[in-house]
This record gives C-alpha cells, structure tokens and sequence, in this order.
C-alpha cells in the first residue's frame, strides 16, 4: 500500500455511477482469463530462466498497480490463480502416471520385433543357399533346353518360310489352272490376294522370300494384264474409241445396234476385271513423276483400264507435239492445248455415260472424267516442263506461252470441273526460274501499256462521256485501262497454286499502283498552273477512281485470303509492329491501305489546290463589296423593292461559273468535297473581311441579309437542300445585325449581365445563334449603328 501523501498525489479517478463499476467489473473478468493463461506461461518461462520474483512484481503491478480499486479484483484473481494451479497437478500426476506404461509397452515390441527380425534373417540364409544349389543344379538343363529352344524355333522360321513358299506356289497354280479353264474373273481375283500377301510381307527380312513373292506377282501380272488389254483394246476398238471428232459426229452408236447391249456387257466385264489388277499394278509399276522442283501434289497413278483407254491418245500427243514433226512449233503452244482440250470435251459424254456407271458399281470414288482430264494433263505438263527452258528469255514467245496456258487453265476449269487441287499448268509456271521470269516480263509489260495509255491522246477524255448514266465517276481512259490492266493480272495470278507466290504477285500490283500514282503526279505538276483545266481534273477523277476501286478490292474474298496469308507470313518474319499484326487480323486494315493513303493525300492536295485557285479568284472579286458604304444604304423601308448589291454581282459570277465548271468535269464525290471546302473559306472569309471589317446602319444590315440568304445561298442549293447550313458564321452574323432595336437592346442586356453563363446561351439560341460565341455576338452588335439615342 502506498503512503496517505502518495494517494492524495496520484491522479483522481473519475468520479462514475455504480453501474459503470459493475461494467467495468465485467470487463476485467474477461481479461483474467486470459492474463491467467498467458501469465501460467510466462511463470513457466521466467522459472526456467531463474527469474520468477521479477516476474511476480511485474504481474501484480500490472494486475493493481496505484488504482486502490482494482483491488477488488485480488479475490479473484487469487480464486482463478488457485484453480489453474489443481489443474497443472492434475496434468502432472495424470502424465507422470502414463508414461512409465507407454514406455514398456514400446521396450516389449521392440523386443518382439527383434525375435521375428532374426527369424527373417535365418530364413532368408537358408533360402538363399537352397537357390544357389537348385542353380547350379539346373545350369547345364537350362543349356541344353535353350539349344533345343532355339532349334525348334529356327525350325519353325523353316517350315513358316515353306508354308510361304507353299501358299505361293498354291496360288500360282491356281492362276495357272483358271487360265487354263480361261477363268479370268477367278485368276485375277486370286493375283488380287497374292498381291496383298505382298503387301503383307514388305515388313519382313526375308529378302530372297519377297524377291520370289514379288517376281511371281510380276509373271501373273503381266500375263493377266496382256491378256484383259487385248480383250480390252479389241472392245475398244469396236466402238471406235478414241473418239478424235467432235460429239455431234461421233458414231460411238454401232453399224449393228443388236450387238451394242452385248459389246458393253463385255466392256463392264473387261473393266471391273482390269480394275482388280490395280493392287497389282501399284505394286509393279512405278508412277511418271516430274522433278520435285515442280512441287506437285502427290496423286495415284490413273485407274489401269483408264490408262489402256488413254493410250492410243498418248502415242497421238507424242507422234504430233515431239521430234520434228511440222505440229510441234515451239511458238504455238495453242495447238497442243486446243487438242488436249479438244479430246477431253470428245469423250466426256461416253465416260461420263458408259464408264462412270461401272465405277459407281465397283464401289470406287474415282471419277472416270477427271481420271481421263489428269491422264492428259500429265502429258501437257511434260510438254510444258520440256518447252519452257528453250524459250525462257524470249519474252514474246514466253508471255505468249503464259497467256495460252492461263487460257487453258481457265476452260478446264471452268468447262470441265477440272479440280485446282490436281496437278496443273501453274504448278509449272510456279516453278522458281520461270516463276521468276514470269514476274518480270508481266512488270515489263504492263510498264510498257502504261506508257502507251499515257501518251494516247484520248488518255484522259471518259470513254462514256455522252452516256451520262455510265459515267458518274468520269473516269479518263488511262486510269480505266489501267484498272484493267490490274484486274487482268489478278486473273491471270488467282490460280496459283501456293499463296507465296499469289503475295509476290500483290506485291507486283502494289509497285504498279505506286508507279501510276507518281506518274500522275508528274502530269499533275505539269498542269499545276491550269489547276481548273480539263486535264487537271481528269487527273483527279482518275486518283479518285482507282482509291474507290482499290477500297472495293480490299473487302473481295480474294484479297482478303491474301491478307491472311500475308499476316501469317509477317508474323513469321516479325516485319510488322504488334500493332499493325493486330489491325490486318481484325481487318481494321487492308492488303492496300498503304496506296489507299498516298492516293488520298495525292487527292486531297490537289483538291485544296483548286479550291486555294477558286478562292483566290473570289476574293479578287469581292474587292469591291468589301467597300460598299454599308453605313449610308437606304433602309428597306425607303426602297420600293429590294434588288442585289452591284458591287456582289462579280463575286456571285465568279462562283456560279467556277462552280458549273468544276460539277461538269469532277465526278460527283469530289466535287461535294470541293464545294464544301470552298464553302468553309468563303464563310469565314465574309465573316472576317466583311462583316466584322464594316459597320451597318439599318439599311446596309438588310442589304447584306438579302444579297447572302437570296442570291449567294441557293447558288448552292443544286448540291443540298439547306445551304445556309454550311454558311453558318455568315447565316448567325445577318441574324444578329437584323435583328429588331428592342430584341438587340434587351439581347445585348443580357450578354453584359449574365457573361459565360446558361442564361447568355439560351438567350442566344433562342434568337437562332448556336455557332457564334457570346463575344462575338457583342462585337457584332457593337457594328450596329442604328441605336436609339438614350445617352448611353
């Protein structure tokens, strides 16, 4: 306990009621608990440390302190003290009970696991010394049985290469005997399962056994195959097959119509029989292929009975397109091409009638119309792959080569469903060396037409001028041919095989746009003096023509494919920023925006020059209505009836036949965007130089008002319907100078009181301002000179 004096220093408690002692009484009983916990742990730690007075001092001067009050909490606090310390015995006599128990109870099992471990181990000792014996015992029967092990199973390998052997021969004399009894159906259907077990056999090492499996399909095969094509060609021949006219005199129907049902029962037979040797045949013959720089799709050999029947037409091709026959010039790759095309139009109504039904009968998803086509186009490729080389640099005779087969692609496609997916013409074109050349004769070329269409004379006169419903885009003749010319070359490149290649081609298109695009630019700047000539404006229908076209293309499926092949390629490469990757595979972009743009700017400057050359001529013009004495015009009261300002006449006419000039010779889009800048200029240009440059009694605020809502506006009305719209500063200025004295009066009053506030706005749209800002209403109404005299 502290000394009287020292209570009477210490900090008076706060004098409260007993309910708050009792609650915070409450309180304290909470915190006991746990200070109980936390102090048992504490008593355990200082003991350990020998420092449990310390630790006493410091849990009762915590606990009491100076506060005479908290004594209350010694009882209990004590109490609480006094039943942690019967629960802490309690654990200690519990623990002190048990652990002796657990402790022999782990002693007693490790004793017990110890007997069963050396019980293991003598087991194991015993074990171990019975194998070793037993081994050494067995060793020499293990020898001999794996000697007999192994005899037997090269005696098995033995009678499985006889058994071979065997079946072989079994099925040779079966093919044997059913030619002998002239049953083919049943001799080729036994070479089908002979040329199978072939087949079977190529994963084994037994050479010589698949050198007799494969020289005994050989021997049948031949013999079969000798045998069913004779019988074949003498069918054949009956019906007059190869048909060389055309089908209208084709005499496929025979001399003896009684024989014809007999004659195709037998061809069917023939057919269906020269189809099972097919298996065979794979297996014998290996397919024609040309170089692999040519990158020809892989594909099966042709049908064998299609191949018979394609025969007679080979040795044809060759007899008249090879040597020095007088058919095989190098100059007229049109004759071997006509003749292919030719053939295949001849007997597509017999496969597709006669040869076709037999094919669906078999089961087979070959077409015999197709099958026959690739036939034939093998032979046009080797004549392709021979010919190129010896006229590679002739660019006559190569362009002229390219144009024959492109045509002949086109037909055989279009006419004859021939599929892009087979081997074709531009697999040969797209060979490297001659793809390569290809590319530079069509740069040559359509190098040289532009030339050409530049200096024709009719180059920038419209071929549809006098056809007004055609010619909207008044386009002159050099920017359509050369459009053409574009879309020529795309025809002529969309069936390559490869989309690398397709990309060259794009990139081929897109030097030849850039190419015309500055040669117009030459011309432009030639006729820059003449801004508003007819040759000036041709070229800026032409700029604005191939822009349209070249947008348009950007959205065909064509190009579109190319852009995706291109976004690939540049993803590749990493040639593109992230961003632009982005923007082609959202089709945000396209394969030409590059010369969409340069086109664009090409445009709009030279718009701007026009319109620079129209506006400087109108404010030439317009020298004399600046001057007009709009302080001392007569109001309208004093005129009989209102008439056009004279000095407005010049600036009226200049606009009115520049404007008629200009909507004669630029198409309709360009001359809206040149009217509409023209517009802009002239609205601020009246606005600023005449308007705001002068002051207006009554009179002279009217005769502007009329000379701009009734003369210069509907000259624009021919091109919208609200011209004043586009004269805006001008429309809102007339407003202002005209309005009643007692409307601006009471207008101006509010300008000045309520400055940059809502009430200014509305009160400015409610008399028809929205464009102009509040200061300059105020300097507009300072123009005004027709005040009444109220000393202000």
């Amino acid at each position: 306990m502290p000394p009287a004096g020292e209570i009477g220093e210490a900090p008076a408690a706060p004098c409260c009621s007993e309910s708050a002692d009792e609650r915070k009484d409450v309180e304290e009983k909470s915190d006991i608990n746990i200070t109980a916990l936390v102090g048992n742990e504490q008593v355990n730690e200082d003991a350990d440390n020998g420092d449990l007075p310390s630790y006493v001092s410091a849990f009762v001067e915590k606990e009491v302190g100076n506060d005479l009050k908290s004594l209350k909490k010694l009882d209990k606090l004590i109490e609480q003290m006094t039943e942690n310390k019967m629960q802490l015995e309690e654990q200690v006599l519990t623990i002190s009970s048990e652990i002796p128990k657990r402790i022999q109870n782990a002693l007693k099992n490790a004793e017990e696991s110890k007997q069963f471990l050396n019980q293991f181990m003598e087991q194991e000792t015993h074990l171990f010394s019975s194998i070793n014996s037993h081994l050494l015992t067995a060793q020499p029967w293990v020898e001999d049985l794996g000697a007999m092990i192994n005899q037997i199973e090269e005696i098995e390998r033995h009678l499985a290469y006889l058994k071979w052997i065997s079946q072989i021969e079994e099925l040779s004399d079966n093919i044997q005997q059913y030619l002998m009894t002239n049953n083919v159906p049943e001799a080729a259907s036994t070479l089908v399962y002979m040329a199978e077990l072939d087949i079977k056999l190529q994963e084994s090492s037994c050479t010589h056994l698949l050198a007799f499996m494969r020289a005994t399909v050989k021997f049948w095969h031949k013999i079969l195959k000798d045998k069913l094509t004779s019988d074949f060609e003498e069918i054949l021949a009956q019906l007059h097959w190869p048909f060389i006219t055309p089908p209208q005199s084709q005499t496929v129907g025979l001399s003896r119509p009684a024989t014809a049902p007999e004659i195709y029962t037998n061809l069917e037979t023939l057919f269906c029989q020269l189809l099972k040797l097919q298996t065979s045949d794979k297996l014998l013959t290996e397919p024609k292929q040309l170089p692999e720089k040519y990158c020809l799709p892989a594909s099966p050999s042709v049908i064998l009975p299609l191949q018979i029947m394609l025969t007679p037409l080979q040795k044809r091709f060759r007899y008249h397109f090879r040597g020095n026959r007088q058919t095989n010039v190098i100059s007229k790759p049109e004759w071997y091409l006509a003749q292919v095309l030719m053939w295949i139009g001849n007997h597509t109504q017999f496969l597709d009638e006669k040869i076709q039904p037999i094919l669906d009968k078999v089961g087979t998803s070959v077409n015999a119309r197709l099958e026959f086509s690739r036939g034939l186009m093998m032979l046009v490729l080797e004549k392709l792959a021979a010919d190129i080389p010896c006229l590679l640099y002739d660019d006559n005779l190569f362009c002229h080569l390219v144009d024959e087969v492109l045509l002949f692609e086109r037909e055989l496609h279009s006419v004859y469903g021939y599929p892009g997916t087979f081997a074709n013409c531009m697999h040969i074109l797209s060979e490297e060396t001659c793809f390569q050349r290809w590319l530079t004769v069509e740069r040559k070329f359509a190098l040289q037409k532009m030339d050409s269409m530049l200096s024709s004379e009719a180059a920038w006169i419209s071929q549809y001028k006098d056809i007004t419903d055609v010619d909207e885009m008044k386009v002159p003749d050099c920017a359509e041919t050369f459009m053409t010319l574009l879309l020529v070359i795309t025809d002529r490149y969309k069936n390559l095989p490869t989309a690398s290649r397709k990309l060259q081609f794009l990139e081929l298109q897109k030097d030849l746009v850039d190419d015309f695009r500055i040669r117009l630019t030459q011309v432009m700047k030639e006729e820059t003096r003449a801004s508003l000539g007819f040759r000036y404006c041709a070229i800026l229908n032409a700029v604005n023509y191939i822009s349209t076209v070249l947008a348009d293309w950007a959205d065909n499926v064509f190009f579109l494919q190319l852009q995706q092949a291109a976004l690939e390629v540049f993803a590749e490469n990493n040639t593109l920023s992230k961003l632009q990757l982005g923007q082609l595979a959202s089709m945000e972009s396209s394969v030409f925006d590059d010369m969409i743009n340069l086109l664009e700017r090409l445009k709009h400057d030279m718009l701007t020059r026009q319109v620079d050359h129209v506006f400087r001529e109108v404010k030439e013009a317009a020298k004399l209505y600046k001057k007009e004495r709009w302080l001392s015009l007569p109001s309208q009261a004093e005129q009989a009836v209102m008439s056009l300002s004279s000095s407005a006449c010049p600036l009226l006419l200049t606009l009115r036949d520049r404007s008629l000039q200009l909507e004669q010779q630029l198409c309709f889009s360009l001359f809206k965007i040149f009217w509409q800048m023209l517009v802009e200029k002239l609205d601020v240009y009246i606005y600023q130089e005449i308007i705001l440059a002068n002051h207006f009694n009554e009179g002279g605020a009217a005769q502007l008002q009329f000379d701009m809502t009734r003369n210069l506006f509907p000259l624009f009305s021919h091109y919208c319907k609200r011209p004043e719209n586009y004269f805006k500063h001008v429309k809102e200025a007339c407003i202002v100078l005209n309005l009643n004295v007692g409307s601006a009066l009471l207008l101006k009053d509010v300008l000045q009181s309520a400055s940059g506030k809502p009430p200014a706005t509305e009160a400015l749209n409610e008399v028809g301002i929205y464009k102009l800002a509040q200061q300059d209403v105020e300097i507009l109404l300072n123009l005004r000179t027709n005040w009444p005299n109220t000393g202000k």
